[in-house]
């Protein structure tokens, strides 16, 4: 029977201290999450994961950490596109990030700064403008449908090897046989 009553006990503790947390606003945890990119020179065009955020210098903010592609555009100047890795700190490890998004009456501020030398565009020589039609003219032909990888020296680019990547098939016709 002792125990029975102690069970008892322990569970309307538990009820109380549940309700306590659901009904007090107050205790909600907050995490704020701001993603600021700036570039040398101001005035570049950004879009994180494909989605367009603004002019440089331009800030948002952000619900999940991972890796994100980046990407900076700005006429006269080399367009930028990077994977960048955006680590959690050591409040959003789980199982932490529970107490802190919702127990924890702090505020917590995660501010990245991600900054980036943009550099002149530079004018390609005939030569190099032949080698690259060749090289898509190739590409065409063989039905390669992804872009060659980036290399540090574009004149040193090549096609890439015949992978087994999926072939463009033409569309059946629309007429019978």
């Amino acid at each position: 029977m002792k125990t029975t009553q102690a069970t008892s006990g322990l569970l309307q503790l538990l009820m109380v201290v549940v309700c306590l947390l659901i009904a007090t606003p107050q205790l909600e945890g907050k995490v704020r999450r701001r993603l600021t990119i700036k570039s040398d020179p101001p005035g570049a065009l950004v879009y994180v994961d494909d989605q367009r955020i603004g002019i440089t210098p331009v800030s948002t903010s952000f619900t999940f950490y991972g890796t994100r592609k980046i990407q900076l555009i700005k006429d006269g100047y080399e367009t930028i596109t990077v994977m960048r890795a955006i680590r959690p700190p050591w409040y959003q490890i789980t199982p932490l990030d529970f107490f802190t998004e919702n127990l924890v009456t702090t505020e917590f501020r995660d501010e990245r700064l991600l900054q980036f030398k943009l550099l002149p565009q530079r004018i390609r020589t005939d030569q190099e403008l032949r080698q690259r039609g060749n090289q898509l003219r190739r590409r065409a032909t063989e039905r390669i449908v992804v872009p060659p990888p980036p290399a540090a020296d574009p004149a040193s680019r090549q096609p890439p090897e015949n992978r087994s990547l999926p072939a463009i098939r033409p569309a059946p016709s629309a007429a019978g046989p």
